[in-house]
């Protein structure tokens, strides 16, 4: 036989319990799983990019998250957050044994029409937040303003004890 010959004979196939077409997870979308990790991660960071940049094309659903900020000073736990363009009808502040819970919704809505063009721009939003207090905290004596677009909720609470020590550092 020449070696022609013998490179022109049919391989032999061993029976398999494998099955023919490769196994694929099923995923919201399949094509993250053909992509290169490298891509995927590139596309997925523009995806928060625009998310949190507030590109509405990225996504139908916009959250609002008003930047918030809890301190305590003076005996009290003092929550600011700013909420511009808010009535004060539009807020409201809950408070239970352990925690307070600020919520609104924000609608605004902007027309406009010029020279033959007409542009209505509707911005909505809901916010939720919950804080939780510090055990002792008097909430039968809450209070809550808004002015200028920031909230400020005051909840007396105990000084805390400070529990500070010096710590020897090892050379």
């Amino acid at each position: 036989m020449s070696a022609a010959a013998v490179s022109k004979k049919a391989p032999e196939t061993q029976p398999t319990n494998q099955p023919k077409e490769s196994y694929r997870p099923m995923a919201p979308s399949g094509r993250f799983f053909s992509m290169n990790p490298f891509a995927m991660m590139r596309e997925f960071a523009g995806e928060m990019d625009r998310i949190f940049h507030g590109d509405s094309s990225a996504t139908d659903v916009q959250a609002w998250l008003p930047a918030m900020d809890v301190q305590q000073c003076g005996g009290n736990l003092v929550v600011s957050a700013e909420l511009p363009g808010l009535k004060k009808e539009d807020v409201k502040v809950e408070v239970s044994d352990d925690s307070v819970t600020i919520q609104g919704e924000r609608k605004q809505e902007h027309k406009e029409d010029h020279d033959g063009y007409h542009r209505w721009e509707r911005n909505y939003g809901r916010f939720y937040r919950t804080i939780h207090l510090p055990e002792g905290a008097k909430t039968d004596q809450v209070k809550a303003e808004l002015k200028d677009g920031v909230l400020k909720v005051s909840i007396p609470v105990p000084e805390a004890p400070k529990k500070s020590r010096e710590v020897p550092v090892a050379g």
